[in-house]
């Protein structure tokens, strides 16, 4: 997993409330157990109509946002179903920091574990960057994990709070596998251990 220190994008404004994973990632897709690949049809039923053709109008199918690495989102993001490959898709496209009011509990922890870093603001914080993000491509935002902070395209500093754990696991690109290897001496030498005291097992 990459290691997230300090974002400066593009935002994408999407204020849609009680986006679900169905509406990230449709279930159609959720055959692969790839997490690359599915970037292409993130949103898949609102960027694309029944031919396959871009709909214009959906945020991420517009020029200025078409690279985005930053997602302001309405309240209750990622609801619904515990597919993890809502993230999947989210990450593969490039996103890499989804700002809310607030998740769903089993998305939330399941975007530090694929390298996303979520955040939760009041909503009078997520409107102001929500303004922010509608001014395009030349609007870019910063998100600084270590410091804590997502400074605006004007300059605004707007602290956020984040988990101390799952912060130093972004920091250094952590995900469950990450930290397991981090014991792999430990584990290393009670194996050896075990396997002198009990050579049976």
């Amino acid at each position: 997993m990459e290691k997230f220190e300090k974002l400066h994008g593009i935002a994408a404004p999407m204020p849609l409330v009680n986006i679900d994973t169905d509406m990230i990632i449709p279930k159609i897709f959720l055959k692969t157990i790839k997490r690359s690949g599915l970037g292409v049809n993130l949103f898949d039923e609102m960027r694309y109509d029944r031919e396959g053709n871009e709909i214009e109008d959906f945020v991420l199918n517009k020029p200025q946002y078409r690279e985005a690495e930053i997602l302001v989102a309405g309240d209750n993001f990622g609801c619904g179903s515990s597919r993890e490959h809502a993230p999947w898709a989210i990450a593969d496209f490039g996103i890499k920091c989804v700002i809310s009011t607030s998740f769903a509990d089993i998305f939330f922890n399941n975007c530090f574990k694929n390298g996303i870093l979520p955040i939760v603001l009041p909503q009078e914080q997520v409107d102001l960057l929500m303004k922010d993000a509608e001014k395009g491509a030349n609007a870019r935002m910063t998100v600084d994990l270590e410091a804590q902070e997502i400074t605006t395209s004007d300059g605004e500093v707007i602290p956020f709070n984040v988990d101390a754990f799952k912060k130093h696991c972004l920091l250094n690109g952590l995900d469950d596998i990450g930290l397991t290897m981090e014991k792999a001496g430990a584990i290393e030498n009670y194996e050896s251990k075990m396997s002198q005291e009990r050579p049976w097992v």
